[in-house]
């Protein structure tokens, strides 16, 4: 069963939700970690932002061991977690958004600790960089983008690597669950006639609504996206009552 606690002021057992792709720092990467070992290292180190001659004290905030390793989640993991979803504010973020990072990033690392298990998952490194550039599509300007990263001291090299692990991620999710996902010819004839139909008469009026044949493969690739979603829910659900989660610092 999920072990959540939480170390300092305010400390009460709490859960995580679902949630997206983050790493935690390469040098705590190399460790293994226990519980114990986490609370003696519950010393923080300096983070100096290239755009900025402010410091940014880095604190370890929680662990998450789901039978293969102790993975570490610092502050700087929520920060670049941030810094890679537009429009989301990085100066005194709020709390909301650091915690829904945290969840996010929880559901990650349990998610990474079963697809590393597959070394042949892992992309070649132009995957990696198209991947990163199709990233950096998402917001407004390739120079809003780099202003992002620097100001929370996200270098090319960890941003490759955060990169990375969200394509073993997505590259597991689809060999678990895509690959054995069955969308029968009933389930496309009821979407049809009870939710394709009606919506697409509220959204264009007086439109000529599409035959089932025309609308076969759209609504075939929604039910199949629905079931991968509510599968990958379900092993998240598990994944988590088995883990260890830790909490070591409120956000």
């Amino acid at each position: 069963m999920t072990q959540v606690t939480q170390t300092g002021a305010g400390a009460g057992g709490r859960g995580s939700q679902r949630a997206q792709y983050c790493e935690r720092s390469s040098q705590r990467r190399k460790h293994r970690l226990s519980c114990s070992c986490v609370l003696l290292l519950l010393l923080s180190f300096v983070i100096c932002g290239p755009a900025s001659a402010q410091k940014v004290v880095d604190k370890m905030v929680a662990t998450v061991n789901a039978g293969v390793k102790t993975d570490l989640i610092t502050y700087s993991d929520l920060l670049w977690q941030l810094a890679l979803q537009p429009d989301t504010p990085l100066d005194n973020p709020r709390s909301e958004d650091l915690n829904k990072a945290l969840r996010l990033l929880i559901d990650q690392r349990l998610i990474l600790q079963e697809a590393e298990k597959l070394p042949a998952i892992a992309p070649t490194a132009k995957e990696v960089t198209d991947a990163r550039d199709e990233l950096a599509r998402y917001f407004a300007s390739a120079g809003e983008f780099q202003q992002r990263l620097l100001k929370v001291g996200l270098t090319s090299e960890k941003l490759d690597e955060i990169i990375e692990q969200r394509l073993k991620m997505e590259r597991y999710l689809s060999f678990r669950f895509q690959n054995f996902v069955v969308v029968t010819q009933k389930e496309i004839a009821d979407y049809y006639k009870d939710v394709y139909v009606p919506r697409f008469r509220t959204r264009f009026p007086g439109r000529l609504v599409p035959t089932l044949e025309e609308a076969r493969t759209e609504i075939e690739t929604q039910l199949t996206e629905a079931k991968i979603e509510s599968d990958t829910d379900a092993f998240l659900d598990t994944a988590r009552e088995r883990a260890e989660i830790i909490v070591l610092s409120p956000v």
